[in-house]
Parts: C-alpha cells; structure tokens; sequence
C-alpha cells in the first residue's frame, strides 16, 4: 500500500489512472486530503475510523441498557 501511496503522490495523475483503473477527480479528491499524511498514518487513520464506528453501533445499546435500568429502579 505504502508504494501506492507514494506514487499517487509522485507521479502524473493520468499515469495513475492508468495504473489502477480510478477516475482522475478520484486522484484529486485523495491529495487534497491526504497530502501531507504517511502511509502509517493512513493506516492509523482507517484503524481509528472502524473503532469509531464499532462504538457508535455500542452506544444505542448502552443507552437502552440504562433506560432499562431506570425503569426497573422506578418500579422498585
């Protein structure tokens, strides 16, 4: 990944496109937002993004596991 990486940074869009079948706004939209990262970084970053995700999918169930605490207490 990290060559890949380099090269879209290094080399010719149009070259690039070439290469690996992606759409030349594709490659644009790619170095405005990753310009000044590292391939570990990118890396890190995506690993960071699923962990987020994951608990953003735990949080609804927590809450309702709070609400259903609540309403027991109250009914105590």
């Amino acid at each position: 990944m990290s060559r890949r990486l380099r090269e879209v940074h290094c080399t010719p869009a149009v070259s690039v496109v070439k290469n690996y079948g992606v759409s030349e706004p594709t490659i644009y939209a790619y170095r405005k937002c990753f310009r000044l990262l590292e391939a570990m970084d990118v890396r890190r970053l995506e690993t960071v993004e699923q962990g987020n995700a994951r608990l953003m999918k735990a949080l609804p169930v927590r809450d309702l596991q709070i609400e259903v605490m609540k309403e027991i207490t109250r009914k105590i």
